[in-house]
């Protein structure tokens, strides 16, 4: 990929790419470390770190995301703080509701089809309490018959909102149908075509959207606009960089249904900025933090191919 890239007013960039690798403080999906490159232009910086194994997206939406970030300007907010929820990863019960009581969120989001799935969800349900909101996220792992037995059996535990049980546009549909808990499609919105199919076989209630999935804040604005379905903005277990373009989007967006999945930051073990995105009291000021030029040689990646997951040459073509 070379070449440079067109910014506002037809004006010519050619970005350089940091490249950055921070380890995480428990694995999260298989992985131990997050690894990505990150962009400065004139509105700042942009985050590209496609997550491993992450059906959603693509690695050129991701770069996409990253130059619009720093070289466009984003839409103006409608809104100065963004309800978020804490992600629980596939921990023990006793760490999942540590997680829940550290966190000061009100809300939080339980990864389930790996381990012990119900003592999870039963002890986050009980350090939320019972007004807390809960969704559950089986990142498509499921088969149909399996996701509804599993809803529903998770169902006594007042799950607001299941995230992609299963992988397929047709399946998911069918799960929805049979289950009484509002489903979202996750993986599979991951373009604006994506979100539009999702909309016409009815497989979905609410979105789940990812600004590197849909390469940049504003083409995830048009896919919500034509969606017209509730939202849930969220991270691929980003840095502050790149949960900044979530928050962006999340205060641009004309409606909040449900808390944003975008209180990650503190699953990391280290930060690109010196004043993290992390929520206070169950919810993240709309900001954009400048990233810590300390940071970024601390944290630096060993090399630009480490993983095939991020940028390979200094510059790119929109």
């Amino acid at each position: 990929m070379s070449g440079c890239c067109f910014g506002e007013a037809g004006k010519r960039f050619q970005p350089v790419w940091r490249y950055f690798d921070i380890p995480l403080k428990v694995p999260f999906r298989g992985q131990i470390r997050r690894r990505g490159a990150v962009v400065k232009g004139p509105y700042g910086w942009g985050e590209s770190s496609p997550f491993p194994g992450y059906l959603g997206g693509s690695k050129h939406s991701s770069e996409q995301a990253a130059v619009t970030s720093a070289f466009e300007a984003w839409p103006e907010p409608v809104r100065q703080w963004i309800p978020v929820s804490v992600t629980v990863p596939a921990v023990g019960p006793e760490d999942a509701a540590d997680l829940v009581r550290r966190s000061g969120c009100g809300a939080a989001k339980v990864k389930v089809a790996e381990g012990d799935d119900e003592a999870r969800v039963q002890a986050v349900r009980e350090a939320l309490g019972p007004q807390g909101r809960l969704t559950v996220d089986a990142n498509g792992a499921w088969e149909v018959e399996e996701a509804v037995r599993w809803i529903r059996r998770l169902a006594r535990y007042s799950v607001d909102l299941v995230e992609q049980p299963v992988p397929g546009y047709l399946d998911l549909a069918e799960v929805r149908k049979a289950v009484d808990v509002p489903v979202a499609a996750d993986e599979l919105a991951s373009s604006e075509e994506a979100v539009e199919r999702i909309t016409r076989v009815a497989a979905a209630d609410v979105l789940v959207i990812k600004v590197q999935s849909l390469g940049g804040v504003r083409s995830a604005m048009r896919a919500v606009e034509r969606a017209g379905l509730p939202v849930v903005v969220s991270s691929l277990l980003e840095t502050s960089v790149g949960v900044s373009a979530g928050i962006a989007l999340a205060a641009a967006l004309p409606e909040l249904a449900y808390p944003c999945g975008l209180g990650t930051v503190p699953l990391l073990d280290g930060d690109l900025v010196p004043d993290p995105l992390v929520p206070v009291g169950g919810r993240i000021a709309v900001r954009r933090p400048d990233v810590d030029p300390a940071l970024l040689e601390r944290f630096a990646g060993s090399s630009p191919e480490h993983d095939g997951s991020t940028p390979r040459t200094g510059t790119i073509e929109s």
